[in-house]
């Protein structure tokens, strides 16, 4: 083989071997973390890339915690990586706390951060208060009226409390309770309105910030403004109400009497029937009578002129009217 051609070959695979040696092996980054103070060894970076860590996401926060005069392992942050937390997040905010005197260790930053909150924007709260504005709150006084209420509650991050702590919806929550029921114990919402600041004192004492990641500071009435006539809107509804069951009932009593009257006129009706059934069999029975000479000749005729005296004295008595009648009409 030719010299020239096996030196070149020589270099290809020794440049390969040490391009496969140093992606494996992460000298730049060991390097680093000796000038920076931070003593790790070869081995466990190569020890890293066999528990599939990546050694940037260990060393440099490990670099920054260092200088930053931070008490911190390597195994306590491959650990946290491993658990599947944000190791970088974690030392931030371990900086930021120790920087605002603020005693946060490793084991509870890591915690937070492994609930799923950030611990670095915890921090930040707790040096910095945060303002949360309320929506509009409608309560009602004794008197009836509304009452829109806008707070600002300022609240500080309670590192304590971080992990199993409620948020800020709970806080918005309770503002919100606690303003109703200032306002529905007022006597009349021009209290409300001529001191705001009662509805800030009393929801204040009540401790809402109990059970929470956050503690209250204070809590200012931004906005009060007078809504509608609650009590005489209800009003006009119940008496809407009380009428239409009044015309309900009227209505129930009409169709009772209409269903009575018709009853009525039913039975009349069939009366009557009975009255014609009973004069068809009066001729029957007379004749039987006559056939068994239970009635005479002459009780027949009598009772004929009775009957034909009777109807005289009707038509009689039917002209009479209908002459009065013509009288009164003319």
């Amino acid at each position: 083989m030719d010299p020239i051609v096996y030196f070149f070959l020589l270099a290809a695979i020794i440049i390969i071997a040490l391009s496969v040696f140093l992606s494996f092996v992460p000298i730049m980054l060991w390097i680093s973390a000796l000038a920076s103070g931070v003593r790790i060894g070869i081995i466990t970076l190569v020890a890293m890339r066999l528990r599939r860590v990546i050694p940037s996401r260990i060393v440099n926060p490990m670099i920054k915690a260092t200088k930053a005069g931070l008490d911190v392992t390597i195994n306590q942050l491959e650990s946290h990586f491993l658990a599947g937390g944000n190791v970088d997040r974690v030392v931030n905010a371990l900086i930021a706390a120790h920087r605002a005197n603020i005693h946060l260790e490793f084991e509870r930053a890591a915690a937070i951060d492994l609930a799923g909150r950030d611990v670095l924007q915890a921090v930040q709260m707790s040096v910095n208060p945060r303002v949360i504005e309320t929506p509009v709150v409608s309560a009602v006084a004794k008197d009836g009226i509304e009452v829109k209420v806008i707070a600002r509650v300022t609240v500080r991050a309670n590192i304590e409390r971080l992990v199993g702590g409620a948020g800020e919806e709970t806080i918005i929550a309770r503002v919100g309770e606690g303003i109703v029921t200032t306002v529905g114990s007022s006597g009349s919402h021009k209290d409300v309105l001529e001191n705001p600041d009662m509805i800030s004192r009393t929801v204040l004492g009540k401790g809402l910030d109990a059970g929470t990641a956050f503690e209250i500071l204070s809590i200012d009435i931004a906005d009060v403004d007078v809504g509608k006539n609650i009590g005489a809107h209800l009003q006009t509804e119940q008496a809407e109400a009380d009428k239409r069951i009044a015309q309900a009932k009227a209505e129930e009593r009409r169709a009772m009497a209409v269903a009575q009257e018709q009853e009525m006129k039913a039975r009349v009706v069939e009366m009557k029937a009975k009255v014609v059934e009973s004069e068809s069999q009066v001729p029957l029975a007379m004749a039987e009578a006559l056939r068994g000479g239970k009635l005479g000749v002459m009780d027949y005729m009598n009772l004929k002129n009775i009957d034909a005296d009777t109807q005289m004295r009707s038509s009689i008595g039917g002209k009479t009217s209908d002459s009065g009648k013509s009288d009164e009409q003319e």
